[in-house]
């Protein structure tokens, strides 16, 4: 177990809690649903009682994807954080007015009125997941930003990271001196429709309702769909595109089809994709086209957790630079240059071995919520 271990163990941790928050974020998808699934107010209220007992999981595990990538990767944390700040302010503000809405859309006498509290809902709904996947993007498209450690002694500017752009993170979606950013916006909205027909899986298995059942299934069917439609040319462009790979002596150049070549050279990662993409379809079939199925949920949840696990893999592995820099090419960062020191590493990797308990917690506490 030397330092190389707990580097790809902490990156295999940190890909696993962005792959469980993306399955999570069917609570989003169900938030953007509630126009059109929940039409009548009582069933609103459905919709509404099923998703308060699961958004808290969601904003949890951003947190701790968060708190995560900071304890072992700080030059990141401080690095997209500290300079692509506009994206990551609007995704913790989506998510804020989402926790204020759950919390006040009943009460009596709120202030904005029950009307705007249920949009705010629909508005993280849509934002979080595409500027999350727009920002996830971003670790195979690269970002506007230069590293230099040795500012680290220079007294009156102790900046190692910096952005070279005024965008601060907007350019991932929309930028005019970049044209990278359609394929962000193409993950981006990948993802919104994914957890979309998650958010009907869900609705399907949770609540027995013939309206929202009905209304729910067409949902997973137009958004199984769009989902296809963005993700998989986006797959696609993904092998086949250029990557930045870290060599011996630290040096970063640029390798033609490095992710492509990321998965031949693991074939356990070819294997887990394809079950995933299996998950994800037959979770689809299940809910669009079997009428008595309410399992599609667990088929495509799963498959979204593996899917996305080995996405976020093939960004770090095999010597990739799962942050490129598009200012400076050795500004680029790998798990190698980037992670926190070996005494770091180890201690939180105790601390990690305490998860299958939480994960456990996790499901005890999901089943106690749903037996009403």
């Amino acid at each position: 177990m030397d330092y190389t271990f707990f580097q790809n163990y902490w990156w295999f941790l940190i890909s696993l809690l962005g792959a469980l928050l993306v399955f999570l974020m069917f609570v989003q998808g169900g938030q953007s649903l509630i126009y059109s699934v929940g039409k009548k107010e009582d069933e609103f209220k459905l919709l509404l009682t099923s998703l308060t007992r699961k958004w808290e999981w969601t904003f949890t595990t951003l947190v701790t994807f968060g708190g995560a990538f900071f304890a072992s990767f700080p030059l990141f944390y401080s690095t997209s954080f500290g300079g692509a700040y506009w994206v990551w302010m609007l995704i913790l503000f989506s998510f804020i007015v989402q926790a204020v809405s759950f919390e006040f859309i009943y009460k009596k006498g709120n202030l904005l009125g029950n009307g705007t509290y249920k949009f705010f809902l629909f508005l993280n709904g849509l934002m979080g997941p595409i500027l999350i996947g727009a920002a996830v993007s971003t670790f195979f498209f690269g970002a506007e930003f230069t590293v230099n450690k040795g500012n680290i002694a220079d007294l009156g500017n102790p900046i190692i990271s910096q952005w070279t752009t005024g965008w601060h993170g907007l350019e991932a979606i929309w930028g005019s001196t970049t044209s990278f950013h359609c394929w962000n916006v193409v993950l981006g909205l990948a993802v919104f429709f994914l957890v979309r027909m998650l958010g009907a899986l869900f609705f399907i298995n949770n609540i027995d309702h013939t309206e929202i059942d009905k209304n729910s299934r067409k949902q997973v069917l137009i958004n199984g769909v769009a989902f296809l439609i963005f993700f998989l040319p986006y797959l696609i462009k993904l092998l086949v595109k250029d990557g930045w790979t870290e060599q011996a002596d630290g040096t970063i150049i640029v390798e033609r089809y490095k992710y492509l070549n990321t998965v031949i050279a693991n074939w356990w990662m070819i294997l887990l994709l394809l079950a995933g993409v299996v998950g994800v379809l037959y979770g689809f079939v299940c809910g669009a086209l079997c009428k008595t199925s309410r399992k599609g949920i667990w088929f495509a949840g799963i498959g979204t957790v593996i899917v996305v696990l080995v996405l976020l893999l093939m960004a770090g592995f095999n010597g990739s630079a799962y942050y490129p820099s598009l200012s400076d090419i050795n500004s680029s960062l790998t798990i190698r240059n980037s992670s926190s020191s070996l005494f770091t590493l180890k201690t939180m990797s105790v601390v990690s071995l305490i998860l299958p308990v939480v994960f456990g917690y996790i499901w005890a506490v999901w089943r106690k919520m749903d037996l009403k």
